[in-house]
C-alpha cells in the first residue's frame, strides 16, 4: 500500500464517520470530536498494520484504544462515551467481511461460508471485547474510588 492509498483511506473512514455522526444526532463540537476518533481508528488499525498480522488482533487493540478515547472525551465533553465510540469505530465495521459471508449463504456455497462467516465473528467479537474491556475497568475503578471517598 502506498502512503496515498492510507491517506485517501483515512480521509475518507473520517468523512464516513461524519455523516453516521449526523445520521445519530451528533452535532458542532461532538461531531468533530466523534469524526476525528474515526480518523484515529483507521489510522491506528493501518500503523499496527506494520507489526501485527492479524486482523482480529489489530481490530481489538483499536478498540481499546478508542474506548479510551471515547471515554476520554466523555468527561471532558460531559457527553456519554458511547456518543463517541459509536461513530469512531464506524471505519472497522467488518461490512466487507459480513458482505461475504451472506454472499456465500446466497450461493449455497457453505464450504466458504463457514470460515467466512467464522472470521466475521471474530472481528466482531474483537471490537465488542475491547469496548467491553475498557468499559469494565473505568466502572470498576469509579466504583473503587467512589467506595474509598
Amino acid at each position: 500500500m502506498t502512503l496515498f492509498d492510507a491517506i485517501l483511506q483515512v480521509v475518507t473512514g473520517c468523512i464516513g464517520t461524519v455523516g453516521f455522526g449526523i445520521l445519530f444526532n451528533i452535532r458542532g463540537k461532538k461531531l468533530i470530536l466523534a469524526s476525528l476518533g474515526g480518523f484515529l481508528s483507521w489510522a491506528l488499525f493501518l500503523l499496527l498494520g506494520f507489526g501485527i498480522s492479524s486482523e482480529v488482533i489489530r481490530y481489538f487493540l483499536v478498540s481499546v484504544a478508542l474506548s479510551v478515547y471515547s471515554e476520554i472525551l466523555a468527561r471532558k465533553v460531559k457527553t456519554p462515551a458511547s456518543t463517541f465510540s459509536i461513530v469512531s469505530l464506524v471505519p472497522l465495521i467488518p461490512g466487507g467481511s459480513l458482505y461475504y459471508t451472506m454472499s456465500h449463504v446466497l450461493h449455497g456455497d457453505f464450504e466458504a461460508f463457514a470460515p467466512r462467516a467464522l472470521y466475521t465473528l471474530e472481528l466482531a467479537a474483537a471490537l465488542s471485547l475491547g469496548i467491553l474491556l475498557v468499559t469494565a475497568t473505568i466502572r470498576t475503578v469509579n466504583r473503587f474510588r467512589s467506595r474509598s471517598r
